[in-house]
């Protein structure tokens, strides 16, 4: 593939099988340049956050990307490529898929239960797919879908800014958006949904995708005025707001309590970080990660209490004023910042048919149906069979992942048999640079090192019964998109191959 320009259009020509190409360079999720991903046939893979194209058509084929890209006519005259860009497609870069609308007297109702990304994809899909019925989505937001991914990376964010479709758009397809307002009960016998305001909605079909919330911490103060937690744009604000200048202590050391961490380095006083791991992301990228992860932030004044936890916090006059640790040590602190997991928002399914692990997540199978019939789940709510992981139950809140499941419900729904079949594709912003990972390293038993952890240039690849299951990257792009298109193909990669020194197939330049 080649990068050229045609009046100030940045167009990326491919050649697959002969035949040429030519569609726009810039990925329609945030923008990145394709030309510098990973080609594979006809499939084109963004070398930040994994969004596919395809090369031909420039029609989307993975997320998180949401829109397709234009498509621009070649001709060969002399052994010459000739592009042209029509003047329709001049200045755009993003091209939204044709949808339909709604249909007069088509009173079938499909009901969205929750306002993010499996919602909001499952409806496009419907569209996309001339589905005429009814789509009521609801959501106990006070915003349209948004952009989660965004809180933890830009704080002081405008929520306009991060919202994925505007009104016009829902207004314009035929997609009822029901805000601030939340489900109480489900009773799939009657086939209707309780809401908050005491109103009941029928369905035919129905996808709860409520997705989960942030668990509190459980001691003493924990009601104290600064206790935060980051849930919304509002509280990605505050959390800015009441930072500044100020002691800041942050439990837990998950990926977003990291990039919260990392955010706040020019703006907070002092940050302290408690985990109650050894490491950050021990647990999921290894202690070598986890070390650099640490050693990058900690040159930054970050200082670590790991191996600890929080057992109280103390006030004064009703505001956050010392963080007291198990271990005894006490931690001055203005603003307590808590991430230490999440709860599934599944209350309101409890007294329903509808099936729930241990955890009160709930189980889906491929095709992302619960076991009661017309009812569908998605998103970080939904236990899904993973099919990279040989159809291993799992729970997974990626935001490409939630996106993929809204489709294959979507997909489903209308009796079009789709197996979900995407490999699990997660970015994390630390310090400006981002660290990518694609697939699913759970119970991994060695770790493939490629480039130099502590010169913050690497490719680690996971191995487990010597082949690999997963990759994690920084500052080696493309290659996590190489082996994430390695995964969707079902070619395995060996822990031979992963040795070797021929790095050729990564497409790293």
């Amino acid at each position: 593939m080649l990068e050229v320009e045609v009046g100030h259009h940045s167009v990326l020509v491919t050649r697959s099988d002969g035949k040429y190409s030519a569609i726009g360079n810039q990925c329609t999720h945030y923008g990145a340049p394709l030309s510098k991903g990973f080609i594979s046939g006809t499939r084109v893979r963004c070398p930040w956050h994994g969004a596919c194209f395809n090369a031909q058509t420039g029609d989307l084929e993975e997320f998180p990307g949401m829109d397709c890209l234009p498509c621009h006519k070649v001709k060969i005259q002399n052994s010459k490529v000739y592009v042209t860009v029509s003047k329709k497609n001049m200045g755009h870069e993003k091209r939204i898929k044709n949808m339909a609308a709604a249909m007069p007297g088509v009173t079938h109702t499909v009901l969205l239960v929750g306002g993010g990304a499996a919602s909001l994809i499952c409806a496009e899909t419907l569209r996309q797919e001339n589905f005429g019925g009814r789509i009521i989505m609801v959501s106990r937001d006070e915003l349209l879908p948004y952009d989660k991914t965004r809180l933890s990376k830009v704080m002081n964010v405008e929520s306009d800014t991060i919202v994925l479709r505007r009104m016009e758009f829902y207004h314009q397809y035929d997609i009822e958006v029901w805000l601030r307002k939340e489900a109480l009960s489900v009773d799939t016998d009657k086939k209707t949904v309780t809401f908050d305001d005491g109103s009941v909605q029928r369905y035919d079909q129905l996808l709860i995708s409520t997705g989960c919330r942030a668990k509190g911490l459980d001691v003493p103060g924990k009601k104290l005025n600064n206790v935060k937690m980051l849930e919304t744009p509002e509280d990605a604000r505050q959390i800015h707001a009441a930072c500044l200048g100020c002691n800041v202590v942050l439990v837990g050391t998950s990926f977003v309590g990291m990039e919260v961490a990392s955010y706040l380095i020019d703006k907070a006083a002092s940050i302290t970080v408690i985990g109650s791991s050894e490491l950050p992301y021990q647990n999921t990228l290894g202690p070598e990660i986890g070390r650099v992860t640490m050693t990058m932030l900690s040159e930054k004044n970050i200082r670590f209490f790991m191996n600890d936890n929080v057992i109280e916090i103390k006030g004064v006059d009703g505001k956050v004023k010392e963080v007291v640790l198990k271990s005894g040590k006490v931690i001055p602190a203005d603003v307590l910042i808590v991430g230490i997991g999440i709860i599934p928002n599944s209350e309101f399914l409890r007294g329903s048919k509808i099936q729930m692990d241990s955890k009160n997540f709930v189980i889906v199978d491929k095709y992302m149906r619960t076991n009661v019939p017309d009812v569908f789940c998605g998103g970080d709510l939904a236990t899904f069979p993973l099919a990279m992981a040989k159809g291993r139950l799992v729970n997974i809140g990626h935001w490409q992942m939630a996106q993929a499941h809204g489709r294959i419900a979507a997909l489903n729904m209308l009796d079009k048999r789709t197996e979900l079949n995407s490999v699990p594709f997660y970015w994390t912003v630390l310090l400006g640079k981002t660290m990518r990972y694609a697939g699913y390293g759970e119970g991994y038993t060695e770790i493939v090192m490629k480039g130099k952890v502590e010169e913050r240039k690497f490719l680690a690849m996971y191995v487990k019964n010597d082949e690999v299951i997963a990759a994690v990257s920084l500052n080696f792009d493309p290659a996590v998109s190489a082996v994430a298109e390695r995964f969707t193909s079902g070619k395995v990669i060996t822990k031979k191959e992963a040795q070797s020194d021929d790095l050729s197939w990564l497409q790293v330049s």
